[in-house]
């Protein structure tokens, strides 16, 4: 099948902030096309069960993506399997060119691409993922009530998910691989005072351990050389994420972490006719719930763009 070559709106990345961006766009009666990416649905699509995203008890993160997919899919949107490997917003219309080595052009777009949590990329971590191991502690921690649970990191994130499971699990280790931590002096003393946190210094995880789930962890202390495990329920990586951006070459602004700056109340970017929703702005929240808010509006910020510009046709 033919696809058009130059289009409205193009939405780059799916996932709950670009499915919804779709849903809104293809309803305004906007042609759109989204352009999904190799990963479609994003990281909910390594999410296991997911609580609390509102109309649904208990629903399977790849399953509440392939209803938001269905759900976008009904209105007609447009969805193309590739991935974007570059753009030229310095003239408009804007240009998109792909991994497969297809170019369109777009009088807008929506920039959807989400933040990759940072992994260890250590033996057995990829296997036990959405099986005891998570990069989301306010994703996941519910499902480890009164159970052992380690994080690795020295971060705030590190500090703030451990504080965080310490709602739900009966006993929180923080493994680093110093003897100091990196997290600011606040988040270090409300870790510390914690009594469910205990501290794993000098140490790095080698590998994740288990059959159908995890069931420990193998550590190494830098200092001694001595390896060990350490029996936990679920394993929480906490050194970060990254925003997928690095295919927009430094033409929209970014901020120090390098996730997209966005005017105060709105998903407008720095590029006139450039909107962001999901992830790729957002490293506070980081749910499907404010993921598919922000995609809301970035679709109405388009398509308010696009009318008062005369370029929604």
């Amino acid at each position: 099948m033919t696809i058009q070559r130059h289009w409205p709106l193009v939405i780059i990345g799916s996932g709950a902030a670009g499915y919804t961006a779709g849903i809104y766009s293809r309803r305004a009666m906007i042609d759109t096309l989204m352009i999904e990416g190799l990963q479609p649905g994003g990281q909910l699509t390594i999410t296991s069960d997911v609580e609390n995203f509102p109309g649904y008890a208990s629903i399977m993160g790849p399953e509440l993506m392939m209803k938001m997919r269905e759900h976008a899919e009904k209105f007609d949107l447009n969805i193309h399997s590739d991935l974007v490997d570059s753009v030229n917003l310095k003239q408009h219309p804007f240009s998109i060119h792909t991994m497969n080595d297809e170019t369109f052009t777009a009088n807008a777009i929506i920039v959807a691409t989400g933040a990759s949590a940072r992994f260890l990329k250590i033996p057995g971590e990829k296997e036990f993922m959405g099986r005891g191991v998570s990069g989301c502690a306010t994703c996941d921690g519910f499902f480890f009530r009164d159970k052992v649970v380690m994080v690795a990191g020295g971060g705030d994130t590190a500090m703030e998910d451990a504080t965080y499971l310490t709602n739900h699990a009966r006993k929180v280790y923080i493994v680093h691989r110093r003897d100091e931590l990196r997290a600011s002096k606040i988040m270090q003393k409300k870790a510390m005072d914690n009594p469910k946190i205990e501290f794993i210094w000098s140490t790095i995880p080698l590998e994740v351990i288990g059959n159908e789930k995890v069931e420990k962890i193998r550590l190494k202390n830098v200092k001694s050389g001595e390896e060990f495990d350490q029996e936990v329920d679920g394993f929480f990586v906490a050194i970060g994420h990254k925003p997928n951006t690095g295919f927009l070459d430094g033409q929209v602004e970014l901020d120090e972490t390098g996730y997209i700056k966005t005017r105060p109340d709105s998903t407008y970017t720095s590029v006139e006719g450039v909107f962001a929703a999901g992830d790729v702005r957002d490293h506070v929240y980081r749910q499907a719930i404010t993921a598919a808010g922000s995609g809301c509006m970035a679709s109405i910020d388009a398509e308010r763009w696009l009318e008062d510009k005369r370029l929604k046709g």
